[in-house]
């Protein structure tokens, strides 16, 4: 028996193992990848499409476009597509991201051949109804009236806007850009987007020959590219000249701060390695700032600072709100702690604890081959392999404090910083 009374062993992490899937190109330029693990006769199959490029004229296609595809096809309405996959016990769901656009459906695989076909009017014959589109337009206007009044959304589209400039990463619509929206332009983005050669597919779950067969023919039988292939190249980022944004609020309990600077992608050498350093500066509930600024000082609920990773690079950030009353002294606090990163060693206990945070981490985010499928969606869409994260684990392990000091003095120039102060200061 389990002697209870006995903490389990201590083990270190050595290594992390990544399932890797099985490939397979459609006639139609479509990529197929496997993930074949699991029990349950259930998988997840996602339609990924790279964005068209950003156009600063009519910056809500890429967003508009993909949330609407559930809304009819020329052959079904939007209540009847949700009936059809909600009778076989399925879920399917568009998401929208930067640089990528989804469409995911679980569905047990006994039913594939009932919701695949579904899947498959929706990628081709979408209409985007007027009254839908006119729906739509309604309810993002009164989303965003509601979050204009949050200190922290402003922020955050401040910061963007003054980062990345007139591209799709500081898009920050205003309720007049939602009326530019037009259905014979949305049909024409549609076209031009979901095409099976800027399709990846990835299914991962108990995926047997019949189902991947399934697959096979619905996407690749019947489903033509046009004469003109998708731009999706982005323009570069034309970050601006101020680095200080202030929107005063006089009434406002709370202000919101975000700051940070334009930083490397994943593809970087020392991006784990950085991953490190701000793990240790905001990157998790015992990090410096949250030690200083929540636990010491109290100024916060919470604070916490990140790293973006896009195709056209990405970002270092640090966000919080604080009580509007302390507002200059928690940047003063803030400032003190990129400065001691910059000018002490970190203790090795902290980095001790640190490394076995960022490993467990990782390896707990690998819990079923869905995971698994995750993992591999950052590699291929950042155009990196798989030996990303064997190199990432040894970095980890082994990065010494006087690399991490090196790598603060060159990444974390506070007076470059862009920083946004919305509420009082």
């Amino acid at each position: 028996m389990i002697n209870r009374t006995m903490a389990p062993e201590f083990k270190a992490i050595e290594n992390i193992n990544l399932l890797k899937p099985d490939q397979t190109k459609l006639a139609n330029g479509c990529d197929i990848f496997c993930f074949n693990s699991g029990d349950q006769e259930l998988v997840r199959i996602e339609w990924i499409f790279n964005n068209l490029r950003f156009d600063p004229a009519k910056p809500l296609l890429n967003v508009a476009a993909n949330t609407m595809l559930t809304d009819g096809t020329t052959s079904l309405t939007g209540a009847e597509i949700a009936d059809k996959i909600d009778f076989y016990g399925a879920f399917l769901s568009v998401d929208y991201g930067f640089e990528q656009s989804l469409v995911t459906l679980y569905s047990l695989t006994r039913h594939l051949d009932k919701t695949l076909p579904v899947v498959k009017d929706i990628l081709t014959n979408s209409i985007f109804p007027q009254k839908e589109l006119e729906t739509f337009i309604r309810n993002q206007q009164q989303k965003l009236q509601v979050n204009l009044q949050k200190n922290d959304v402003i922020a955050r589209r401040v910061f963007n806007k003054a980062v990345y400039g007139d591209t799709i990463y500081g898009l920050i619509p205003e309720l007049d850009t939602y009326n530019s929206l037009q259905r014979d332009d949305l049909a024409t983005h549609f076209k031009q987007m979901y095409q099976p050669s800027n399709c990846t597919i990835i299914i991962a779950g108990k995926v047997e020959q019949p189902a991947l067969d399934l697959l096979v023919g619905t996407f690749g039988d019947g489903w033509e590219n046009l004469a003109t292939p998708a731009d999706i190249t982005q323009p570069e980022a034309n970050r601006a000249a101020d680095r200080f944004y202030y929107v005063e609020k006089p009434e406002a309990l709370q202000s919101a701060i975000r700051m940070g600077t334009p930083f490397i992608n994943r593809e970087h050498p020392d991006f784990p390695a950085v991953q490190v350093l701000n793990t240790v500066l905001g990157g998790y509930f015992g990090s410096r700032l949250m030690n200083n600024i929540r636990e010491d000082k109290g100024y916060t609920y919470g604070i916490g600072s990140g790293i973006t990773s896009y195709k056209q690079g990405g970002a270092l950030f640090i966000a919080t709100e604080v009580g509007a009353d302390v507002c200059k002294a928690a940047t003063v606090e803030i400032e003190k702690e990129i400065n001691l990163l910059k000018t002490e060693l970190i203790p090795a206990e902290e980095l001790s604890l640190v490394r076995n945070y960022m490993l467990g981490s990782l390896l707990g985010s690998l819990e079923n081959v869905f995971s698994h499928a995750d993992k591999f969606k950052n590699l291929y869409f950042s155009g990196i392999g798989y030996e990303y994260y064997g190199r990432y684990t040894n970095v980890v392990k082994n990065v010494t404090a006087e690399e991490l000091l090196e790598l603060a003095n060159r990444y974390l120039d506070y007076s470059g910083f862009y920083k946004v102060i919305v509420g009082k200061y």
